[in-house]
């Protein structure tokens, strides 16, 4: 089903009392009695936990999985699967510019991609009363996944050309697959660019946020918005780059003070985040979650632009009491 989607960001800002989106959909494992390795593994067991986790939790979309390891397994990477946490990435697959060079872009479908664009697909038939969020990595995460997170951020500086080289087919493999999440029906996509946020501002404009907008340019539309996120402790010292993106929708982390980059965003872009998914959603207890959720809430919606989040994908064994809690937290601050 067809959203206006431009609508719909518009009236995040409106409506009241606003309906939080936190990055919820990992622990549906535990709903389901199933392990991480099962969910990531079939689209309908993907599609039932986030239907499940709509059922259960009043969230303004559903967001499908950050799995940040999907894409880069795609183009060779070596990934470690576990029961109870997320995919990784191990290694590396690139080294120099010869193999930057050499470097094939894998058709859409390869790997888990074919799975998780059928859950989406699947998901937009049983969740009808709020949108579908797909969710892929950036283009500067995935290049560092494969050129090793810490060598990528060394390359930048050394060997900038073979680092372009790199973007240019991570960029284009994403606009395809983000276009495969729209043709089947999603309303949006999470972009998470979580390496970015280790950039200096030119860097971070150089090699991140101009290959994020090309990707905005080429997909965003009434009917499907970007959501761009970057959970890294420069964010706010970025936020111009960002801001050029293009996205409707900003999600920042935990890395830094809400209240702090709220005078920094439009009052057109909507602002979310940034409650501690480790810190609170998986390690602490509904009483603390309850606290930090209405501080950064109490700092922060004074802002018509701005809606509670959590600051980053929830761990698969986040404690559902603790999540309730936050939900209760946010239903407790409009109700006052």
């Amino acid at each position: 089903m067809k959203r206006n989607m431009y609508e719909w960001v518009d009236s995040l800002k409106t409506t009241a009392p606003k309906k939080t989106t936190p990055v919820l959909s990992f622990p549906a494992v535990q709903l389901m009695g199933v392990t991480v390795r099962d969910l990531i593994s079939s689209s309908a067991l993907q599609a039932r936990g986030m239907e499940l986790v709509a059922q259960r939790v009043p969230s303004g979309a559903s967001v499908s999985l950050m799995d940040l390891s999907v894409e880069a397994e795609c183009f060779g990477s070596q990934i470690r699967f576990t029961d109870d946490e997320v995919p990784t990435v191990v290694g590396s697959i690139l080294s120099d510019e010869a193999a930057a060079e050499a470097l094939t872009i894998p058709p859409i479908g390869a790997g888990r991609t074919r799975i998780y664009i059928e859950a989406i697909e699947k998901a937009c038939t049983c969740i009808t009363d709020r949108p579908v969020l797909a969710g892929v990595i950036g283009p500067f995460s995935l290049a560092g996944r494969l050129l090793d997170v810490t060598e990528a951020m060394v390359y930048c500086y050394s060997e900038p050309d073979m680092v372009h080289t790199v973007l240019e087919k991570a960029t284009s493999f994403l606009i395809d697959y983000i276009k495969a999440y729209k043709a089947v029906g999603a309303h949006g996509v999470v972009i998470a660019e979580p390496l970015a946020g280790l950039l200096s501002p030119a860097l971070a404009q150089a090699f991140s946020a101009d290959y994020c907008k090309r990707i905005v340019d080429a997909v965003q539309d009434e009917h499907f918005i970007v959501v761009y996120h970057n959970c890294g402790n420069t964010t706010i010292l970025t936020i111009d780059s960002i801001l050029s993106v293009g996205a409707k929708i900003l999600h920042f982390g935990n890395a830094i003070d809400m209240a702090e980059m709220m005078p920094h965003i439009p009052s057109d872009i909507v602002a979310m985040g940034n409650v501690d998914p480790a810190g609170e959603f998986r390690n602490g207890t509904p009483q603390s979650i309850r606290t930090a959720t209405l501080a950064v809430m109490e700092k922060c919606c004074k802002y018509p632009n701005f809606v509670i989040s959590s600051g980053c994908d929830i761990p698969p064994m986040s404690k559902w009491e603790n999540i309730d809690a936050y939900f209760a937290a946010v239903a407790e601050f409009y109700a006052q």
